[in-house]
């Protein structure tokens, strides 16, 4: 016995005929006859008396549409209340330090506004952070960037980001019309640490180009990075949305470069294995429409 017989059984009672269960169901009568039978043979009671074309509810009859009209009623509340949970509830989301110091509290706060059911639980990280929290079932869904193949992780990639060479303001290169690739041979480098996806990419580019460099700082944020260029301690590549902020008020230089172009995709992630809530899919919508205005306003 299946739900389905319940279903139909209860639709049999309310429109009082087997043709008229068919129509409301949009299915032909002899299924709808066939789960009338298999039920009364499963309880071994019969349902139904037919008097010609007209049925009536036995006595076993009038007790199942008790037991089924509950049975019924229990599971749509409970499908509307797990429905209004995956809208709702929390949705733990992590992000990359880069896209979690600049883009993620604005995320947030825009999307509560227009949901405000979901409560958002942020964590802050570096990439392979992130990507270890989603296996662990820690985070429901991320935000990162970086170049990995990530077992069980599923990407959705959102925005082309780039990386630029900033320097102090007063090193030769902040005024320079452009240099090339070449002139970074031996320069010192500031980074980021083990694990962030800015470095991972950094790292593959001059090794791709040839481009052999020293690391002079390594740093675990955006802002860090950024003054300590301003110190003079060495050069950097950083994201450019990083980075705006920074070059508006002077404080660092975007270098004109030519010859190595260093971009990397930020993507939303989350583990194959976890059960897609309507809140994860109404978020990843929101972001991929955030990002395409980002996109337009650069």
């Amino acid at each position: 016995m299946h739900l389905r017989h319940l279903r139909i059984f209860l639709t049999v009672c309310e429109t009082g005929s087997m043709t008229a269960a068919a129509k409301k169901l949009h299915i032909t009568q002899p299924p709808v006859s066939q789960a009338i039978a298999e039920l009364e043979s499963y309880y071994g009671v019969r349902l139904f008396e037919r008097f010609g074309r007209k049925i009536y509810l036995t006595k076993a009859g009038e007790e199942l549409y008790s037991y089924a009209s509950h049975i019924i009623s229990l599971l749509n509340e409970a499908e509307k209340r797990l429905s209004d949970l995956s809208k709702g509830g929390i949705l733990r989301v992590g992000a990359s330090m880069t896209i979690g110091t600049v883009i993620l509290p604005i995320i947030i706060k825009e999307y509560s506004a227009s949901h405000p059911a979901v409560q958002i639980h942020a964590v802050v990280d570096n990439t392979a952070t992130i990507i270890k929290m989603l296996h662990m079932a820690k985070l429901d869904i991320g935000l990162v960037e970086g170049i990995g193949n990530w077992p069980d992780i599923v990407k959705v990639p959102v925005y082309d980001d780039e990386l630029v060479l900033i320097c102090p303001p007063t090193h030769e290169w902040a005024g320079a019309k452009g240099i090339d690739a070449a002139q970074l041979e031996d320069q010192g480098f500031v980074i980021r640490e083990e694990g962030s996806g800015t470095r991972e990419v950094f790292e593959a580019a001059m090794k791709a180009y040839g481009i052999k460099w020293k690391t002079v700082g390594v740093f675990n944020s955006a802002e860090a990075i950024i003054n300590a260029v301003h110190c003079g301690l060495g050069l950097s590549f950083i994201s450019r949305l990083a980075v705006q902020n920074a070059v508006a008020t002077g404080k660092v230089a975007v270098v004109n470069l030519s010859g190595l172009d260093i971009k990397r995709k930020f993507n939303i992630v989350y583990h194959r294995n976890k059960f897609y809530t309507n809140a994860m899919r109404e978020f990843t919508a929101y972001c991929l429409k955030f990002f395409e205005k980002v996109e337009k306003s650069i």
